[in-house]
């Protein structure tokens, strides 16, 4: 299996995800290269969300302070 990209910041992720999206629904791509953006998509939003709560938490974190 080929090795994952890194990962991108939260706008970069989103757009790639929107690409990826598109070319499935579109019909695009083999059934292997489907697997592989489907699980490249997996992988970006997993860290999306990652960076969603870091930012929450720091928000909290920061008004909790005022």
């Amino acid at each position: 299996m080929p090795k994952m990209p890194k990962l991108p910041d939260l706008e970069k992720s989103l757009s790639e995800l929107s690409t990826l999206i598109e070319k499935m629904e579109h019909g695009e791509l083999s059934l292997e290269q489907s697997l592989q953006q489907f699980e490249r998509g997996i992988t970006l939003i997993q860290h999306a969300r990652s960076l969603l709560e870091q930012a929450e938490q720091k928000v909290t974190f920061l008004t909790a302070k005022s």
